[in-house]
């Protein structure tokens, strides 16, 4: 099955735009086209410390603020030599990339990880884990690289 479009989330870490790395990378073999999405989640938590009259401005704050950012990161692309678009929504991450992936006939998903365990892995979750368990297609997951990796 050949790979024309990869999905890239990205929460704009330095996790992801290592994964960014590798999706332009192997876009340039495959020849492929590059989607490069970024999810605002607030949880009802968040929600509730910003209050309600408060909450437009901070989104609309927060959204100005992706997409510039994912501007930058599709400028990369572009300079690469590649097709791509940006996509700024709000939404649960891993939901949202599974139906985006669902949805648009993405063919492969890169993303980066955090690689966190333990109590924090056991609280928060892996958005990558919930992706490679649940995504209509492959995903191929990073980690950023370290001295070890080097050698």
């Amino acid at each position: 099955m050949p790979v024309k479009h990869i999905l890239v989330p990205t929460d704009l870490s330095e996790y992801a735009d290592y994964a960014l790395d590798y999706a332009i990378a192997l876009a340039q073999k495959l020849q492929a086209r590059l989607t490069l999405l970024h999810i605002i989640h607030l949880t009802p938590l968040a929600m509730g410390d910003i209050g309600g009259a408060g909450l437009v401005p901070y989104l609309e704050e927060m959204e100005a603020d992706a997409q510039q950012r994912m501007q930058t990161l599709l400028n990369r692309v572009h300079q690469e030599g590649l097709q791509g678009e940006i996509a700024v929504v709000q939404g649960v991450p891993f939901q949202t990339i599974i139906d985006r992936a669902g949805n648009e006939e993405v063919d492969m998903i890169v993303m980066g990880t955090h690689g966190r365990t333990g109590l924090i892995h056991a609280l928060m979750g892996s958005v990558a884990e919930k992706v490679v368990r649940l995504s209509p297609c492959p995903v191929l997951v990073t980690r950023e690289k370290t001295e070890a990796s080097d050698a």
